[in-house]
């Protein structure tokens, strides 16, 4: 994979895909590492069992930004996880589709940082947690769905401070792309403009103040990032 120069934490921040236009649904244990690690408190409550559906959750407008972000950390926050995901853009409106027509409905994928404070629970609304403002940092190249024959062979690498933190493949997804697809417009329309992201590690790599982010998927491109706790301790 070539791999290129961070940017500084002062570039300009790039405009979102104009593609992209409507609303960015997160989901979680969707990963058969994460369900691994976290199986021996799924059957207790309030758990009681691993998910039978997909978890979703909602990325708010005003946690979407772009490509060369400087990210203020939250009041109070040292640290964010950094999930590093894939999305699924949505290129004409899919409800109630079969996975073997679910690449008709995808306009092409592109990079996400999906930014959390640290928690332990995925059971309860965490809206704190996932819905700072800019904790959803979007790349600036969407990948056509031509160009991409398998989105399972997706390789997603976190590097913070150029040091290599996390190393991850789409072939560990516990339901692909067309059977997330398939499963979330079972009970949910994706409009054109939407977009699903394929699901973030439990417990992600950490990034902190100063800390710049960068996030690789050979076939894709690149999507970079700095983290700053400048704002918040103006705050306090």
């Amino acid at each position: 994979m070539q791999l290129s120069a961070s940017l500084p934490a002062t570039a300009i921040p790039a405009a979102i895909p104009a593609a992209i236009d409507g609303s960015v649904y997160g989901v979680i244990l969707n990963d058969r590492d994460s369900l691994a690690r976290i199986a021996s408190a799924l059957p207790e409550a309030p758990y009681k069992g691993a998910p039978k559906a997909p978890v979703l959750y909602i990325k708010p407008a005003n946690t979407l930004t772009g490509d060369g972000a400087v990210v203020n950390l939250p009041v109070g926050a040292d640290h964010l996880e950094i999930g590093a995901t894939i999305g699924i853009v949505i290129g004409n409106p899919a409800a109630r589709i079969s996975p073997a027509h679910a690449t008709a409905h995808i306009a092409g994928y592109v990079i996400v940082a999906d930014l959390s404070l640290p928690h332990s629970s995925y059971y309860r609304p965490a809206i704190r947690e996932k819905c700072f403002d800019d904790a959803c940092v979007i790349g600036s190249h969407i990948a056509a769905t031509g160009t991409v024959a398998d989105p399972a062979v997706l390789e997603i690498v976190t590097l913070v401070n150029e040091r290599e933190v996390s190393r991850r493949s789409l072939r560990d997804l516990v339901r692909n792309v067309p059977t997330l697809l398939t499963d979330v417009t079972e009970f949910m329309t994706l409009n054109r403009g939407d977009v699903l992201l394929t699901g973030v590690t439990w417990q992600a790599p950490l990034a902190g103040d100063g800390d710049r982010i960068s996030i690789r998927v050979d076939g894709i491109g690149e999507l970079n990032f700095s983290l700053t706790g400048k704002a918040a301790e103006q705050a306090a």
